[in-house]
């Protein structure tokens, strides 16, 4: 086995499409995901504690920031061109859906009639 082979870092896979018809498999949007990835990796392994002077200039923090609006900005492009939302939040599976279905079955009206109302 060839080195390349066994390293495959953890944001790729082993066969990158640039399938034109799935724009959330290109290599564009590959590349997109693992320079976010490696910045917030940045960012996580240079956090300092508060009150500390960070080992990162206020210039490249700034610009850490604007590089990950960009990626942002170009993957909400991508996931708009292809149709599709950007509901990619985790959910609970325990956690209650906002939108709550009756089954007009279930639905009862009320047969009594109210003595107030007459």
């Amino acid at each position: 086995m060839r080195w390349s082979d066994a390293y495959i870092p953890r944001w790729q896979s082993k066969h990158m499409s640039d399938d034109p018809t799935n724009p959330l498999e290109s290599k564009e949007f590959q590349i997109l995901k693992a320079m976010k990835l490696v910045l917030t990796n940045v960012v996580k392994d240079t956090a300092t504690q508060p009150g500390l002077k960070h080992p990162l200039s206020d210039r490249t923090i700034e610009g850490i920031r604007q590089c990950l609006k960009l990626v942002a900005a170009r993957e909400r492009e991508l996931v708009e061109d292809a149709g599709k939302t950007m509901g990619m939040r985790p959910h609970y599976m325990d956690e209650p859906k906002k939108n709550v279905v009756v089954p007009i079955t279930k639905i009862n009206r009320n047969t009594k009639t109210d003595p107030e109302k007459k």
